[in-house]
């Protein structure tokens, strides 16, 4: 922007409507009254032209600096919405300005004009007097019509970065004589999101929540306890729980966060912001200036023992969980449901490393099998599942293909994750019966593979893909539109 009107203003081929959107408290409105200056600015000898850098010390400077320039006229939209507040504008335009080179008109929050007022500004935005510049601010475009945008020059007002509002604030606490940690300026930083104005309400507000017996001093404790933040350690904690698999410690850690006031919805942001820090610093980004040394330390070290399956899938999972706790009735209950699910999938192999271990006849846990199975017993606990429903007991066996989870298997003893309530003692009659073996069946919550069914369908899913990713099936199906692919048997099943 600065470039594009520095040469507009030396090649004397400047706009006349310029339209600066961003979100709010990035500087549009501010902007245009530095636009203002540097179009009327005399300079400090009086007889100065256009410039980018206004003097600030002139007359027109200083008017306008202070609001009271008489050519510089600043609306409200949002007040001024109707067609009868455009009029007055357009009737104004014809006149030449009283002390100033150009007459400036700043409309804020344009896109709250009426349909009838845009229309009524359009023809004198097309073809405004010579004397006359207009300078329209929005934090929404999208409402403003294109007929108005194309005659406008656009510019687009960024967020500002963490870093250089941190930087910003701390010179302002400086100069307001005020003792703030570093973290807690990064703190407030992010809080902004990218908004000069919110930050410095954020940054005044953590000064008058400072403890005067501290002598003022601004904590990174105080702002978190402020802001209902977690700590950055607490989360790094907790995320190295659940990549342990610990639920009851998870579980404990996030009562912890809860406790001390913060939303169970921002403990899941914080660990979606851990995994996108931790996929960034794998896929071999710059690092975050905003982050701590501990941070970047751990993030290095997750970056270093997690693949990006890993991480698109604790991605996947943290979102649905983020969403789910946004919408539930009881956020904690459902922040508890959605970590004990990520600590659940963290254990699931991956499909491509179940396929190796089917293609291998192991389907056990690695401990299960350096075991050997009872004599004339079966081999595994599918094969167990199999004679099962050999005997007759086909509801049982199909109960056990879809929530049952192996999780430790030393024939005759074998322990199961059960995803619904089970009967063991049915179960110990239900395998003697099978196999003729008096079986040892315990219930354990420890680390599970997947269900049978679980194992079959991500076998049907990965062979299904590499199918499909084949190029002459691709082709095959984009020749025909409608067309499946199907299984032998769900091609019987289509055709009855």
């Amino acid at each position: 922007m600065v470039r594009t009107l520095g040469n507009a203003i030396k090649r004397n081929r400047l706009a006349h409507a310029f339209l600066m959107t961003g979100v709010r408290g990035v500087g549009k409105t501010s902007t245009a009254r530095l636009i203002a200056k540097a179009l009327n600015c005399v300079g400090p000898d009086g007889h100065g032209d256009p410039t980018i850098d206004p003097c600030g010390v002139c007359d027109p400077c200083v008017a306008i600096a202070e609001g009271r320039h008489v050519d510089v006229l600043e609306m409200d939209a949002a007040s001024n919405t109707g067609i009868d507040d455009v009029r007055e504008i357009i009737e104004a335009v014809r006149y030449s300005a009283v002390s100033a080179r150009y007459k400036v008109y700043i409309i804020d929050e344009v896109h709250m004009l009426s349909k009838n007022a845009f229309n009524a500004l359009l023809k004198t935005l097309e073809e405004p007097p010579p004397h006359v510049k207009f300078l329209f601010a929005t934090t929404e475009v999208q409402k403003v019509p294109v007929t108005v945008l194309s005659r406008c020059q656009r510019f687009d007002l960024r967020r500002i970065p963490a870093e250089m509002l941190a930087t910003h604030f701390a010179s302002i606490a400086q100069a307001e004589s005020v003792d703030v940690d570093p973290q807690a300026l990064l703190m407030i930083a992010r809080a902004a999101e990218g908004s000069v104005r919110d930050g410095l309400s954020i940054l005044d507000q953590a000064i008058a929540h400072a403890d005067l017996d501290s002598g003022g001093h601004v904590s990174a404790e105080a702002v978190r306890a402020m802001l209902g933040l977690s700590d950055r350690s607490a989360l790094r904690d907790l995320f190295d729980v659940l990549l342990r698999g610990e639920a009851v410690a998870a579980l404990a850690k996030l009562s912890e966060q809860v406790d001390l006031g913060v939303d169970p919805t921002g403990v899941l942001r914080g660990l979606l912001e851990i995994v996108h820090g931790v996929t960034l610093v794998k896929a071999g980004a710059a690092p975050d200036a905003a982050q701590s040394a501990e941070e970047r330390a751990a993030a290095d070290r997750w970056a270093d023992g997690m693949s990006f399956g890993t991480l698109h899938r604790l991605w996947q999972l943290l979102l649905k969980g983020h969403d789910e706790v946004a919408r539930a009735t009881d956020p904690q209950q459902a922040a508890d449901m959605a970590l004990l699910r990520v600590i659940h999938a963290s254990q699931m192999p991956d499909p491509a490393s179940l396929i190796k271990r089917i293609e291998s006849g192991i389907m056990t846990t690695p401990a299960a099998s350096e075991t050997a199975s009872a004599p004339n017993g079966p081999a595994t606990y599918q094969a167990l599942v199999e004679r099962v429903q050999a005997s007759g007991k086909r509801v049982l066996a199909h109960r056990l293909e879809e929530e049952t989870s192996i999780v430790r298997w030393a024939p005759p003893e074998i322990g199961l994750h059960l995803r619904r309530p089970f009967e063991l003692r049915e179960l110990v009659v239900a395998f003697r019966e099978a196999t003729g073996i008096d079986w040892i069946v315990t219930s354990e919550e420890t680390a599970f593979e997947p269900t049978l069914r679980e194992q079959e369908m991500a076998v049907e899913t990965t062979a299904r893909d590499a199918v499909i990713g084949d190029p002459i099936v691709a082709a095959a199906l984009a020749a025909f539109p409608g067309s499946e692919l199907l299984y032998p048997s769900e091609q019987r099943s289509a055709v009855r």
